[in-house]
């Protein structure tokens, strides 16, 4: 089979501190530089993360003579694309901000200068799940025992005025984070250097990746610090293993030199996510732009690289845009009103109740839209699911009302609504992003990235139809992307009833009825059945519970596939694949954490990695499949994910 791949650098051009930022279904990266054409940072597109196109510089020099314009990062908001950025002489660095109309500019500066320090450089935006903003950045503390910069943070009242109270995150507290043993522009101190800010939550833990070391040798690195919550007053833990300090990037010897200052962005098919950073060419001269994978396994951030090698390219969704609109071959119909497709954008502009019709092959998938009202009207736009001719879900944006309304029909057949206040500064005319998880009956939905429910929706079906509303609204639809499978969190998993897996009978293998009470370890099975797909899954292998932990990657309805386990072996912890020989784990794999094991199914080939190394590829009967595990509620397995190749 031709399996698709991709190569690090993505861009082999100059693209030091590159920020990407996903918008409208392609990709928008910036970076540090003056441009040929005499405008400050890089700005580059992309529909993939892999083929970038060059576009005009995104700035013109301010006045004054600066000789440093550093580590631009853009945020939209509200309809506006908000660049964060460093500028001075080096000595002297501010940060400041400049707006826009598109991603891609033309930006012009605000006149808002965000700092105070002396030096202040490599602003981070972060929203929490409230809605608050943050902005990290990192200055200078000589009064610390390792002498340098580190990071800091402070709430954002609006995107030009900080609250004023800087706190320190992350500081130097590791020899991997010498700048230089001997600066002599600092008075031939012993200088260290933490910087670089990006910011993640994952299951209500926030992470902060940082950079570390000197940005021009072989000690730049990529490490992170974690938190319970935003408001500690004292700095952030940085991940340690005893006496080993754990960066997730690093120098690898001879192929990969100074891999840092990263930015994430969701891939697109809107899971999995992406770390991109920068690393020295071969020839030492510019640092070039790189992708790889970015996962957690229990707490631990993990980045699946860097790699130098033949990569998997980046998953597409199975259902992108709205090419062919209500042609006889197009996965869209309407139902009523006018609708029209103007380059990637689906347009509704009558005053009418009107809906763009999906109908659905799968019931657990993850979608991503954007949507705007054309005019401010007293109706509705939003997006509903259906069961047959009966809505039994749709959350509907009122801006008229200064309001959003969730109606579902719950698992009892009662209807339920809830209403929600916008936010105050709410711009119905800008697109916002809707991302709608669906996992059978279940639903959870984010606005512009903030959870819309308090937990996920039980309804009373599962849908066969998506809509896309306009309720006596002109409205359109941008970014569209669908891709099936699901992600089971441990809170999910604690419940496999809850969470949609079920007990399978297979007469191929002889299984008794799972109602049997003498029969104590049925396989489950969740999801759809798929052709092609990737599993991945999250395990502790020793757990103090004893037994193999044994599942089923590509379960056929009444075939199981092939088993696989994992037991101790008399050399170590080993990977069985039915009957063939024992495979031992790499000497990386800890057995007392979790570990991450991927499985990727495309047509009579599994391929089975731990992270991000091939540990062997079996042969498969093709055809679709869905995963099966034995007791999925077993607390050594920490996470599930299938993803529609």
């Amino acid at each position: 089979m031709n399996i698709k791949t991709y190569r690090n650098p993505v861009y082999p051009g100059s693209c030091p501190d590159p920020f990407v930022l996903k918008y409208g279904g392609e990709y928008f990266a910036y970076c540090t530089g003056t441009q040929p054409d005499g405008r400050c940072f890089g700005v580059f597109r992309s529909p993939d993360l892999v083929n970038w196109e060059v576009l005009p510089g995104a700035l013109a020099p301010l006045p004054g003579g600066h000789t440093h314009y550093w580590a631009p990062e853009v945020t939209y908001h509200n309809g506006l694309f908000y660049m964060y950025y460093s500028v001075g002489n080096e000595v002297y660095m501010e940060l400041r901000v400049a707006v826009a109309a598109q991603p891609d500019g033309p930006f012009e500066d605000s006149g808002h200068t965000l700092t105070t320090q002396q030096f202040a450089i490599d602003a981070h935006v972060f929203k929490d799940d409230d809605g608050t903003f943050y902005l990290f950045y990192a200055t200078d503390f000589l009064d610390h025992p390792r002498i340098g910069t580190g990071t800091v943070m402070d709430r954002l009242l609006d995107p030009f005025t900080p609250e004023g109270k800087p706190r320190p995150v992350t500081r130097a507290q590791f020899d991997w984070q010498i700048y230089d043993p001997n600066r002599a522009e600092k008075g031939g101190v012993r200088w260290h250097t933490i910087e670089g800010s990006f910011v993640l939550k994952h299951h209500d833990k926030y992470y902060q990746m940082f950079s570390g070391g000197n940005w021009q040798n072989l000690s730049y690195g990529v490490g992170y610090a974690t938190t319970e919550t935003l408001e500690r007053p004292g700095e952030w833990d940085q991940a340690i293993d005893g006496e080993k300090v754990l960066p997730v990037l690093r120098t690898n010897p001879g192929k990969v030199v100074g891999p840092g200052h990263n930015s994430v962005v969701r891939g697109p098919d809107n899971r999995q996510l992406y770390c991109v950073y920068h690393r020295w060419s071969r020839d030492g001269k510019v640092r070039q732009m790189a992708i790889d994978p970015l996962d957690w396994a229990g707490d631990r951030l993990i980045v699946l690289g860097p790699t130098f090698n033949p990569q998997l390219y980046p998953t597409r969704p199975a259902i992108s845009g709205f090419a062919g609109f209500d042609k006889a071959n197009s996965n869209w119909s309407a139902a009523g009103g006018s609708w029209e497709v103007e380059g990637s954008t689906l347009y509704q502009r009558e005053v009418d109740e009107a809906a763009a019709v999906l109908d659905l092959n799968h019931r657990y998938f993850l979608l991503e839209v954007e949507l705007k009202a054309l005019e401010v009207q007293p109706g509705g736009y939003g997006l509903g699911l259906n069961c047959g001719e009966d809505g039994v879900f749709s959350f509907l944006l009122e801006p008229g009302d200064k309001q959003a309304r969730l109606i579902w029909l719950d698992e009892e057949d009662v209807t339920q609504e809830q209403t929600l206040p916008l936010p105050a500064d709410f711009n119905p005319t800008a697109f916002h992003l809707v991302r709608l998880e669906v996992q059978g009956r279940r639903v959870s939905l984010r606005l512009d990235g903030v959870p819309v429910n308090s937990g996920p929706l039980s309804l009373a079906c599962k849908a066969d139809q998506l809509r896309l509303l306009s309720l006596a609204a002109p409205v359109a639809f941008a970014g569209f992307g669908l891709t099936p499978g699901f992600e089971d969190s441990p809170s999910l998993l604690a419940d496999t009833t809850y969470s949609g897996w079920r007990p399978e009978i297979s007469a191929a293998r002889g299984f008794p009825d799972p109602a049997d009470a003498a029969f104590s370890s049925p396989v489950y099975t969740k999801g759809d059945l798929l052709e092609d797909y990737e599993l991945v899954v999250n395990l502790l292998l020793e757990d103090g519970q004893g037994g193999e932990i044994v599942f089923y990657p590509a379960w056929r309805n009444q075939a199981s596939g092939p088993e696989i386990s994992f037991s101790r072996g008399e050399t170590g912890w080993q990977l069985q694949t039915g009957e063939g020989e024992p495979v031992s784990l790499p000497t990386a794999c800890d057995p007392k954490n979790f570990q991450q094991f991927r499985f990727r199914k495309q047509g009579e080939s599994l391929a089975i990695f731990f992270e991000q190394q091939l540990l062997g590829e079996l042969e498969i009967t093709p055809g679709p499949a869905r995963p099966g595990l034995k007791k999925p509620d077993r607390k050594n397995i920490e996470m599930v994910r299938v993803t529609a190749l």
